[in-house]
């Protein structure tokens, strides 16, 4: 049900046009921004006028009551920000105006792209849309709602990692355009160690704190089983490698060949989730997307990378190492859990002690056996770099920056 004097097509209308709008308005002009990897003025634009938009919301709601203002107000905010962005890309890059016309062959080649694109896209949207579908068809809304507790702890962390991605985009795209294949193969292994370090540490985190944080939040009646935690968990660590790949698929243009994938992997998805969530419910709906992508999504994208990228020779490197990454996280999870479940107490120091465990745990066991790899090594240089020769200062790390 809704408020009678609420008009859901008006509704509709204003949330489409807040979409429109992010894509009109100048909105083309950030596109030099990310070109010049310099996405945290987006970030810091956006953050800025979506914390006004917030305090006026909140003061529309209070004092006036209406949801079409509310809404109104996220459509005004989203043309602020293109229009902020605007005026600062003119300011510092004057240089780039938008004259003239392209060849019609080159244009050709763009729309091409575009179609791709376009195809790569929609399949993505399918693939994260179709759980959500099947599940308020089968199950019902508040199952649903349940499911979506979980994914949306999930989605957080994701989130915030996906940051990583969107900052080293525009360097890995010119890194594929003017460095060798196999000192980008290089720099993807050592992207695909750092990941599986980051992601094998929240996913033993997740492994052990889901649980007892849905208890502390919505209370035992709203939360899922334990087998449904391990599929989340899985899925969450095998997105992260399979976003390592995605971002050098998309930095490298590989659209055109890659454009099927995302289509198959997305109606394998649904398939699944038709065939599964009638015999095992929701518990078929996490496994069927683990599946589709563990062994249709994954697969197929690391194919395309091998034989159109980098040299198809480096793909069982790869792989190799993937494996070995991915067991040392698979030996971290189990061992963090098992010391985890020695504990039960209040669920706040529950939650503590557990996260302290998956702490030690996890980073302990990574770099005790990958301190000797290149990998390590590079990273602690990156590192170094990154904290202005702060490496150097900490005992045993320090070796590695020579």
């Amino acid at each position: 049900s809704y408020p009678s004097d609420i008009n859901l097509y008006v509704l509709y209308l204003l949330n489409l046009s807040a979409t429109v709008f992010s894509y009109w308005v100048f909105a083309y002009k950030s596109s030099i921004l990310q070109a010049y990897q310099r996405v945290d003025v987006i970030s810091k634009i956006t953050m800025i006028i979506n914390t006004i938009q917030y305090m006026i919301q909140v003061v529309l709601i209070i004092v006036f009551k209406n949801y079409y203002l509310y809404i109104i107000t996220f459509l005004l905010a989203q043309v602020c920000t293109n229009i902020v962005t605007a005026i600062y890309v003119d300011k510092n890059y004057s240089e780039y105006k938008p004259v003239g016309d392209l060849d019609k062959s080159e244009v050709k080649k763009i729309n091409q792209r575009i179609k791709d694109l376009f195809t790569s896209k929609v399949g993505l949207i399918i693939y994260d849309s179709v759980d959500s579908i099947v599940i308020s068809s089968f199950l019902g809304i508040i199952a649903l709602s349940v499911y979506q507790n979980y994914f949306y702890i999930m989605s957080s962390i994701i989130g915030f990692i996906q940051v990583i991605f969107a900052a080293t985009t525009a360097g890995v795209g010119n890194s594929l355009v003017v460095e060798s294949k196999q000192k980008n193969f290089n720099d993807m292994c050592n992207l695909t160690y750092v990941i599986c370090w980051i992601g094998g540490f929240c996913s033993a985190c997740l492994l052990c704190l889901y649980q007892p944080f849905m208890e502390l939040w919505v209370g035992k009646e709203y939360m899922l089983s334990f087998n449904i935690v391990i599929c989340f968990v899985v899925y969450f660590f095998i997105r992260q490698i399979y976003t390592v790949l995605s971002l050098y698929k998309d930095a490298s243009g590989m659209w055109h060949e890659d454009r099927f994938r995302p289509l198959t992997s997305a109606l394998t998805n649904l398939v699944l989730n038709l065939i599964l969530v009638r015999y095992i419910g929701l518990y078929g709906i996490v496994l069927s997307t683990v599946l589709a992508t563990l062994f249709v999504g994954m697969p197929w994208c690391v194919y395309n990378l091998f034989h159109v990228v980098f040299e198809k020779k480096n793909m069982r490197l790869f792989l190799f190492k993937t494996v070995f990454y991915s067991t040392v996280v698979f030996v971290s999870c189990l061992l963090s859990y098992f010391l985890c479940m020695i504990y039960h107490g209040p669920l706040v120091l529950t939650l503590i002690i557990r996260g302290i465990i998956c702490t030690f745990i996890t980073n302990g066991i990574y770099f005790i056996i990958s301190r000797n790899t290149s990998e390590f090594k590079e990273m602690v240089i990156l590192f170094n770099r990154m904290t202005n020769g702060l490496i150097m200062k900490i005992p045993h790390l320090n070796k590695y920056c020579n």
